[in-house]
């Protein structure tokens, strides 16, 4: 089993988690029945990764106990307006099949559209009713979160947001840390720019036997965010589970965070101006 984190409302979430964009059609189910059959417990799906229904297929198909998985998924932008964030949520646990997430996020803050707060509204209240256990926020910018929290009292458990070797996010983590918001990292890797052959994560994976994929969830570890990796092989899904068993030294933490780029993003995924329909 992962270790765990607490989370502000007092849950605990696994410590890594498995994404599932862009795992889709029988090909997608059977990629995260693989991941939840070799010891994932989050699993992390949205409304706009097209994969609700898949998802939920492989939580029926692993056998695994509703009660030990930890499900995620995400508003999309198009759907911020209250009425529409709740409808939202009761479709996406309908296409999941199931009766409550585990934990909710607003996908993109949407600035100029600006119903984040109307949306974040409504998750606190699916909260209450107990359609979501947990609620947080996706790619939100410190002003942001200072919003919601002063609109309503009431802190987001996650942001989920872009956090790899070439874009550290140390100002954002800070924020987290400040606020007690559990930090998840999206692209935890780097995608098709993932530092594998960096200096600092090629020398750290030869020194330990490892694969330079274990090393930067490592990395991620013990920043102390929850990386949430994808893979559709159950070799590398396994591997990318197994980042409990070592340690990296601190020259090794710091010579990786010190790839961080100030143009490190993957895309223009800036959450001032990125919209998300």
């Amino acid at each position: 089993m992962t270790l765990t984190r607490t989370l502000n409302d007092g849950r605990t979430i696994p410590a890594i988690g498995f994404g599932t964009y862009p795992l889709t059609g029988e090909e997608g189910v059977a990629a995260v029945t693989s991941a939840i059959e070799v010891g994932y417990r989050l699993v992390d799906t949205a409304v706009n990764y097209g994969n609700e229904r898949e998802v939920g297929e492989a939580i029926r198909r692993s056998g695994v106990p509703r009660e030990e998985l930890f499900v995620t998924s995400k508003l999309p932008g198009r759907h911020h307006a209250y009425d529409d964030a709740v409808r939202s949520t009761k479709e996406s646990l309908s296409r999941l099949g199931l009766d409550h997430l585990d934990l909710h996020l607003i996908h993109w803050p949407n600035p100029s559209v600006g119903l984040f707060g109307e949306a974040w509204r409504a998750l606190v209240d699916l909260r209450e009713q107990g359609l979501v256990a947990s609620i947080g926020v996706s790619n939100f910018t410190e002003a942001h979160l200072e919003q919601i929290i002063a609109d309503t009292g009431v802190t987001p458990a996650v942001n989920q947001i872009e956090l790899h070797p070439y874009f550290p996010q140390p100002q954002m983590r800070a924020v987290h840390e400040r606020l007690g918001i559990q930090t998840e990292s999206w692209s935890p890797l780097g995608k098709r720019q993932a530092p594998f052959t960096e200096p600092p994560v090629a020398a750290a994976a030869e020194r330990l036997g490892l694969s330079p994929g274990q090393v930067i969830l490592r990395w991620q570890v013990q920043l102390g965010s929850i990386p949430i990796p994808k893979s559709a092989t159950p070799q590398r899904q396994r591997q990318n589970l197994d980042v409990f068993s070592f340690e990296l030294t601190e020259e090794e933490m710091a010579a990786i965070t010190a790839l961080g780029r100030p143009d490190g993003r993957l895309f223009g995924g800036d959450p001032e101006t990125h919209e998300e329909q």
